[in-house]
């Protein structure tokens, strides 16, 4: 995925990106790349953790919670700050 701008990552699912980054990781820490090759894939990698991150927090925003008040159960957005 090096080289590729950033409207390819906006269509990788989460896994997709999650498994790129994951590589792009295991790539880093083998320590056989030039700095030049190294500097290239971890802006690819900052690419993807942003994305992740992004998918992230759209999701939590997305998730309800199904709580129970005075016998009746009522739906709360998800706060991930409780």
């Amino acid at each position: 995925m090096a080289d590729s701008d950033e409207s390819e990552v906006m269509t990788l699912t989460f896994e997709e990106a999650m498994r790129l980054l994951e590589e792009i990781v295991s790539k880093l820490e083998k320590g056989d790349l030039t700095l030049e090759e190294s500097i290239e894939i971890y802006t690819e990698g900052m690419k993807l953790a942003s994305f992740c991150s992004e998918k992230i927090n759209e999701t939590e925003s997305r998730i309800t919670m199904l709580t129970e008040r005075n016998g009746e159960t009522e739906e709360t957005v998800f706060d991930a700050e409780i």
